[in-house]
């Protein structure tokens, strides 16, 4: 039984159950709303946003690195290649899942969710809603990577001979990262339990 059904709405940030006339959590003070509105719209934009901000987080460096008056840039894909060179492949592992498949895993699943929402599927309600959670908890590991070029810029500055500057694409990064978790956001996974129970009226009403 959904909370809607018994005149009720959960409140976005604490959660609290209230009426679903209320206009405010008497908790938190934050606007009611049964549904989040326009969420797929919303997300799907969020999401080609971020498929733009993709392309140029691993295509252009993400820094750069000063040493002895020569400058040496390096990409995402170029520093895992690095690393793994240097057989750090622990390190190599975890820059590559965090910063390459990560992101681009959690788009695609945001992508295949807004789909089963729009269209509907057999997955239960349950199951679609643990999958967005998962992504949406994986997803803000990806901020790992702009994280190290940045601790590295501030630790790393020794004049003349050896000095790292952050490239275009760590803003780039960091924008897809901060984008995907604002869709992540917008998108409301209490659709799929809306549509179960839609099915199950249907059920009920043919049989």
């Amino acid at each position: 039984m959904r909370a809607v059904s018994k005149g009720l709405a959960s409140c976005h940030l604490c959660h609290k159950l209230v009426p679903a006339n209320e206009h405010t959590c008497p908790r938190c003070g934050s606007p009611i709303h049964v549904r989040k509105k326009n969420s797929m719209n919303r997300t799907l934009a969020l999401l080609c946003t971020a498929c733009i901000c993709y392309i140029p987080a691993n295509v252009f460096p993400i820094m750069f690195t000063d040493q002895f008056g020569n400058t040496i840039e390096s990409t995402i894909i170029g520093g895992v290649l690095l690393l793994i060179q240097m057989h750090s492949y622990p390190i190599a592992a975890i820059i590559f899942i965090a910063s390459v498949m990560v992101p681009l895993g959690k788009i695609f699943m945001m992508f295949y969710l807004c789909w089963v929402a729009h269209r509907g599927c057999d997955a239960s309600a349950r199951q679609l809603t643990r999958a967005y959670g998962i992504t949406e908890l994986i997803g803000k590991w990806s901020m790992i990577d702009v994280f190290v070029v940045f601790i590295l810029v501030a630790l790393v500055n020794l004049g003349q001979i050896l000095a790292i500057r952050p490239g275009i694409a760590s803003l780039a990064f960091a924008g897809l990262v901060f984008v995907t978790m604002i869709a992540a956001e917008s998108f409301d996974p209490r659709i799929f339990w809306d549509q179960q129970e839609e099915s199950n009226d249907r059920e009920q009403t043919h049989s």
